[in-house]
């Protein structure tokens, strides 16, 4: 239980860091190709308005607009342009800025992309430019800029913000792995003290319940048996049945030993079957068991019989009067796996969450009948159980019955 508790918190802490890295490192990321965008943009119209040459004076720009642009910052970016006058005519190449694309080139690309949208994406030689074009005076300027620069010392800042917010995120998942136990200290030291307070109670009253119980008997030797001892004798042994659930749930959330060993299911499953046969037959209920022979699992061979006994005794007590209680247990399809059902009338049943049938002392029946000698507790043992020997349990219910279903791997 207490390690759960510590996944889940490492888990829950660790996720909950990541979206806020998440959501930073992409603002950052996001607010850098947008301002890149932006410089380009401006870049180019700039250039395209002034045909292609870098213009006189300095310059204030929109994507920057708390710094003044120099002539000399424009040399570092990487451009070429061509001018067409009214006629379509090519009467300026502008390639002072670029070295590795020819004069002919650059007219050939500013031909292919005269007629196309003023602004977009042009690829040459393994090369991304974006151009625009704008026309000014009857000519016509388109001008191409290598966003090689702008583009790369992005991708540098989102290499360096994943580097960084992955590492982030490993020391701090480190770091709490390695706290985890102080932070949930107080959660530890309460469960510590729940199932030690239940352990220590149980084995308090188990001393006055068998002194009752010898003082009932002897009454009823002197005495005789009547209603009163006979009610007395209800009690002690369902207080006695509460008390030992009550242990074994406390030393089972305690992880306690268990011989993790092949088990011959259908036999255990055959055997719990037998013995409740006569039980809710007397009862005027009706059993069905098919049970497939000789599949194993790996568990614990006590506690899986103690699994079953659960699910074939709830069926038995929460059965409709008159009834009907299956229990099959089958491969699957693919031979690897096997399911065991247990299953009985419950006209009561629709509508009803039971996801809490498994919540430590719950009881749908809300009166607490006592002909219904239940305490709450075994479903949760078998929940328990089940995830121990890393089983799947479901429940549903379908046409009056109450369906549990349990699948395990199956031990060749």
């Amino acid at each position: 239980m207490i390690q759960k508790v510590r996944r889940q918190f490492i888990v829950i802490a660790t996720c909950a860091l990541a979206v806020v890295l998440t959501t930073v490192i992409g603002s950052i990321i996001g607010t850098s190709y947008y301002q890149s965008n932006q410089e380009i943009n401006e870049i180019l119209t700039l250039l395209a308005k002034n045909q292609g040459d870098i213009p006189a004076k300095t310059i204030k720009t929109k994507a920057t607009p708390t710094t003044k642009s120099s002539r000399e910052s424009l040399f570092q970016y990487r451009y070429f342009s061509a001018t067409f006058n009214s006629s379509g005519k090519i009467t300026k190449v502008n390639d002072n800025h670029i070295s590795t694309v020819a004069v002919s080139e650059i007219k050939a690309l500013a031909r292919q992309y005269r007629h196309r949208v003023s602004h977009g994406h042009a690829f040459y030689d393994g090369t991304t430019y974006t151009y625009k074009r704008i026309t000014k005076n009857g000519k016509t300027t388109i001008v191409f800029l290598d966003q090689s620069l702008l583009t790369a010392r992005t991708n540098q800042l989102l290499q360096s913000a994943l580097i960084l917010g992955l590492a982030s995120l490993a020391l701090y998942a480190f770091l709490l792995a390695l706290f985890s136990r102080q932070a949930i200290g107080p959660i530890i030291q309460a469960e510590k003290r729940q199932k030690q307070f239940i352990t220590n109670a149980g084995h308090e009253l188990k001393t006055p319940l068998a002194i009752i119980s010898a003082n009932n008997e002897m009454m009823e030797i002197l005495n005789g048996e009547n209603e009163w001892t006979e009610s007395n004798h209800q009690q002690v042994n369902r207080l006695t049945q509460l008390i030992n659930r009550l242990i074994s749930l406390a030393r089972l959330g305690e992880q306690p030993e268990m011989t993790i060993t092949k088990v011959d299911a259908s036999a255990a499953i055959d055997g719990v079957v037998n013995n409740f046969r006569t039980l809710i037959e007397q009862d005027g209920k009706r059993l069905e068991a098919h049970v497939s022979p000789d599949l194993s699992v790996r568990a614990d061979s006590g506690y899986f019989t103690e699994l079953i006994n659960i699910f074939v005794d709830n069926a038995a007590k929460y059965c409709d009067d008159g009834g009907l209680i299956k229990v099959l247990w089958r491969p699957n399809g693919n031979g690897r796996n096997a399911t065991l059902v247990v299953a009985n009338s419950y006209a009561e049943g629709e509508g009803v969450d039971y996801n809490q049938f498994f919540n430590r002392f719950y009881r749908n029946d809300t009166s607490h009948n006592q002909k219904k000698a239940g305490f709450g507790i075994g479903l949760s043992m078998a929940q328990s159980l089940v995830k121990t020997f890393k089983g799947k349990l479901s429940v549903h219910y379908r046409e009056g019955m109450i369906y549990f279903v349990v699948k395990f791997k199956l031990e060749k």
